[in-house]
């Protein structure tokens, strides 16, 4: 069967009705916000998801606080005049509102916490739940934690300096948290967006080489976890002067409660931009040789790089128009990919 889209862009199969959220399209029940990147959105099935714990993990320079930032701006893009200003909690004490704004972040409609508001996780428990108590009704909110390793326990700060911690109760603090706040979370629609750094796992011999701090309890809590990994710096030379103007990322959805799960995508981050979300999504097209879906004949025929350098030359409202058939063209060339891998018959 084939699905013709409003841009006249042709699916070959149509997903059936009852075939649920656990391939594309993904659980329509739940409402998303764009991470910035519509092959990205596919990876974590249609975008974050409000109402649900996200989980970003990576380690240095790779995009954490970016891909936070490029959400933040997603929900205030989406709901300009409804739903609460998102929280950030920066706890790392690294934050730069004027690099943020910058990228596009209005940082004058941002809740941005004290420096010394929420340092543990006792007082990450207080200021969430305070948050979603200042929700009102059907009103959709943001919190950011950025990050999650920064926090200590109250435990630990009234402990000396020099004192064994026996992991001091962080991991038990959290799953406690989470107990307690995870209902509260889905009935205000709030993302609650939490930033990780990947910790090496000492001593194992078998299974995953890296997880991060704070225990288990977001293993199970979170509805999406994600991995970011850097794979190149990208540079450019101009007057014969080399500089590094951004970085190649991985990223792989290793929990997904709103889609499929293991599906993962590249994209590059350029400083003082963002995420290059247009060369991530031809890239990708044309590493599933779905180029065409663009209907950009005589463009696409000239390759990807070309294709990028010609685009760049059209006006506004050209380039707007072609990124839009990109985008399209993503989801449904995402949506054959994952109807090949179907499978072909019902167990019951």
């Amino acid at each position: 069967m084939k699905l013709k889209s409003k841009t006249g862009l042709t699916l070959k199969h149509k997903p059936k009705e009852d075939d649920g959220g656990l391939y594309f399209p993904p659980n329509t029940d739940v409402e998303t916000i764009s991470t910035g990147c519509e092959v990205f959105n596919c990876v974590v099935g249609s975008g974050w998801a409000l109402g649900r714990i996200v989980n970003l993990i990576g380690d240095k320079s790779t995009g954490k606080t970016l891909l936070a930032i490029e959400a933040c701006a997603q929900f205030l893009l989406k709901f300009p005049t409804t739903g609460k200003p998102p929280r950030y909690v920066e706890p790392e004490a690294a934050f730069d509102k004027s690099y943020a704004a910058a990228l596009g972040l209005p940082v004058e409609r941002m809740d941005f916490a004290d420096d010394d508001s929420v340092r543990t996780v006792e007082d990450f428990y207080n200021d969430l739940d305070k948050y979603l108590d200042s929700l009102g009704d059907d009103e959709p909110g943001m919190y950011v934690l950025d990050s999650l390793d920064a926090l200590s326990s109250k435990a630990e700060k009234e402990r000396a300096f020099g004192d064994p911690s026996y992991g001091d109760g962080k991991a038990k603090d959290m799953s406690k948290l989470f107990r307690m706040l995870t209902q509260k979370i889905k009935r205000k629609r709030v993302l609650v967006f939490i930033v990780s750094q990947v910790r090496d796992n000492i001593g194992v011999t078998f299974g995953a080489k890296y997880t991060r701090s704070g225990g288990k309890a977001l293993d199970f809590y979170a509805s999406q976890i994600v991995w970011l990994a850097q794979t190149a710096t990208i540079k450019k030379v101009i007057n014969k002067v080399t500089r590094v103007i951004g970085v190649a990322i991985r990223a792989k959805c290793t929990k997904n409660k709103i889609g499929t799960a293991y599906r993962e995508c590249g994209f590059d981050i350029r400083f003082g931009f963002g995420v290059d979300d247009v060369a991530a999504n031809v890239k990708w097209l044309a590493d599933v040789n779905r180029l065409g879906l663009i209907g950009q004949p005589g463009l696409v025929a000239t390759g990807t790089h070309r294709f990028l350098d010609t685009l760049e030359q059209h006006n506004d409202e050209s380039y707007q128009m072609v990124c839009k058939k990109i985008r399209e063209a993503v989801r449904i060339a995402w949506a054959q990919v994952e109807e090949d891998f179907k499978p072909k018959r019902k167990k019951y």
